[in-house]
């Protein structure tokens, strides 16, 4: 069952040119979350961040962001990272790459980050190759928690961190619709949780 929640190390390896975990050298995870921003979830996220005095990484669909530009800035004031999950959050395996790309490009006029999740984790070669040329540092995941999953409790969020976490771990969440009551019951557990294990928290 680990290997939905994690990739292992060597599978890791073998993909290249994608980033699944950073600095493996000491106690410090990085909390991502995709889909947002949205009125419904992102400032009671933002909220908690603030409360427990942690910065994350917002891997941002453009179109939302444009929506809700509050939000866009103020994730950016209370000192959080942005990344581009694409305009219209677009799977990347099912559109030409030309549109691919001009929907990331879109994005990035919004978004202003050199920082890119593929939506659905899936992108061709061709497009992790066009992306890496054009600058992008490719970011998925070493912790995938499955809170977008209705039966995943936050109990099972928590655990699948609990269990999994280890130096440098990429921690997968989204603050979205589909996810937000799950999530924002199972984050504030996972970050007292980390912090009495000695982690720190860092952006992107």
């Amino acid at each position: 069952m680990k290997i939905n929640y994690q990739i292992p190390t060597f599978l890791q390896r073998l993909y290249r040119g994608v980033l699944w975990r950073k600095d493996m050298s000491r106690p410090v995870v990085y909390l991502t979350f995709d889909d947002g921003p949205i009125p419904e979830v992102t400032p009671q996220l933002l909220d908690i961040l603030h409360e427990k005095g942690v910065k994350a990484t917002f891997f941002m669909v453009a179109d939302n962001a444009v929506k809700y530009p509050d939000l866009l800035h103020r994730v950016r004031e209370e000192g959080h990272s942005i990344g581009n999950h694409t305009y219209h959050h677009l799977r990347g395996t099912c559109c030409p790459i030309v549109d691919y790309m001009r929907d990331v490009e879109q994005a990035d006029a919004v978004l202003q980050t050199r920082l890119f999740r593929p939506p659905y984790g899936r992108m061709t070669c061709a497009e992790k190759r066009a992306l890496r040329q054009a600058g992008y540092t490719i970011v998925l995941w070493d912790i995938l928690t499955h809170d977008y999953d209705a039966a995943y409790s936050a109990d099972r969020l928590f655990d699948i961190v609990r269990r999994n976490v280890r130096y440098g771990s990429i921690i997968n969440f989204h603050d979205s619709l589909k996810s937000g009551s799950r999530m924002l019951a199972a984050v504030p557990r996972v970050i007292d949780y980390l912090q009495s294990q000695g982690y720190a928290f860092e952006v992107l």
